[in-house]
């Protein structure tokens, strides 16, 4: 095993998952892999399949350059992903996360829902 390649893929998958407020009991589960293979996976103890980083990727909306720690933003950052800004709140980061996932429809009548509970 690449103990290299497995680490920037985990501190990877970390950071993406964390930006995102999730747990890895809510991403295991979604990339097909119970909660303590995950957690193996972004402690950089074992490489996932391709079909599983490929699940990776999708899930936490994470290039594969990224992943795989190819880009310069990620060998810059010794395999992580710029971390969230500290001012968002776990919360928003899981909305924001849920809402790229409506269609055009959801997301109109999400917006008016969140117009109406600032007013």
């Amino acid at each position: 095993m690449n103990e290299d390649l497995a680490i920037t893929i985990g501190r990877a998958a970390r950071a993406a998952r964390e930006e995102q407020g999730l747990t890895q009991a809510e991403v295991g589960p979604r990339v097909g892999l119970l909660s303590a293979v995950y957690s193996r996976l972004e402690r950089g103890k074992m490489l996932p399949s391709v079909p599983t980083l490929y699940r990776l990727c999708t899930e936490l909306r994470v290039s594969p350059e990224d992943m795989l720690g190819l880009t310069a933003l990620v060998r810059g950052r010794k395999g992580q992903r710029p971390r969230a800004r500290e001012d968002e709140a776990p919360a928003l980061r899981r909305l924001l996360y849920l809402a790229r996932k409506l269609d055009a429809e959801k997301l109109e009548a999400l917006l008016h829902v969140a117009t109406a509970l600032t007013r």
